[in-house]
């Protein structure tokens, strides 16, 4: 009887190993919000998916390690599902109604940041671990953190096209909006590769925007301005806008040593020379978002 009880365990044990074995395995560790071991079933409940994910979360840590078919499925399937169960991870903060269902030994300290993906949900699902299976089949839009850079290219662009009209008032105004814009620039919002490349040239974008905002004589403007438009290429190259962007060339400009400036637009408009010779210059690079 005892060898029989054996078999049979065996058995079991070898049939659930085969259950639970994942092809294609690939192996991610991720940051998942949590307290406890309420939350750890939890959150490996809605990673689960049988024979295609699993996942291991730490308390401590609170990272998770999860592993999955790499042909089948994806990890923003995993860590969306999780978000839905109620969790915030790297990637998708969960919907408030699910974080708010969750027991208060649960509710876990959020960290707001503009770098994740806002998931959000359908108010007609039931937003809990039943859902873990159900929630990919739901029409979900992750809507995406807003360019933390976008004031200050917003302003350069202002800037630009206040030269192409020889406004030097205007011009004045616009460099002022972006002297202060990148003063201002949320820098924790940048991630790593553009924090090193904002640090470079953030002093030297300040330098050429305060020296335009101080006049309102457009050649000084515009000599300030072939730095500025240098520089900032090489920012945006790093930090890209969500369209393309053209990267001019005049070589006519700068006493005809030639010079450079970004626009959103194909055709040339010339911001050394306005309306004297307004279509002068070719596309010299383009920046695809």
């Amino acid at each position: 009887m005892k060898i029989i009880n054996i078999i049979i365990l065996l058995l079991s044990f070898t049939c659930y190993s085969c259950e639970a074995k994942i092809k294609n395995p690939k192996t991610e560790t991720h940051k998942i919000y949590g307290n406890c071991e309420m939350c750890k079933v939890r959150i490996e409940k809605a990673a689960y998916e049988k024979s295609l994910a699993k996942a291991v979360w730490d308390e401590n840590t609170k990272i998770a390690t999860l592993t999955f078919n790499s042909k089948k499925t994806n990890t923003d399937e995993i860590l969306k599902r999780i978000a839905y169960a109620g969790y915030d991870n790297e990637k998708y903060i969960a919907p408030d109604e699910a974080y708010a269902k969750l027991p208060g030994c649960c509710q876990y300290e959020r960290k707001s940041s503009t770098t994740k993906a806002i998931v959000k949900s359908d108010t007609k699902m039931a937003m809990d671990d039943t859902t873990k299976q159900t929630v990919i089949d739901t029409i979900v839009k992750a809507t995406a953190p807003a360019n933390p850079i976008a004031e200050v290219y917003d302003a350069y662009f202002a800037l630009k096209d206040a030269l192409t009209k020889d406004d030097g008032v205007a011009a004045s105004n616009k460099a002022k909006i972006l002297y202060d814009a990148i003063y201002k620039l949320p820098m924790e919002k940048l991630t790593a590769a553009q924090h090193i490349v904002w640090m470079k040239y953030e002093k030297l974008l300040s330098y050429d925007a305060e020296h335009i905002k101080g006049v309102e004589k457009v050649d000084h403007q515009r000599e300030h301005f072939i730095a500025l438009s240098k520089n900032m290429y090489e920012v945006m190259k790093v930090i890209k806008m969500d369209t393309t962007v053209y990267y001019d060339f005049c070589p006519m400009a700068d006493g005809g040593k030639g010079a450079t400036w970004l626009s959103l637009q194909k055709p040339i408009v010339n911001p050394y020379f306005g309306k004297q010779m307004l279509t002068c210059g070719k596309v010299q690079a383009t920046i695809i978002k």
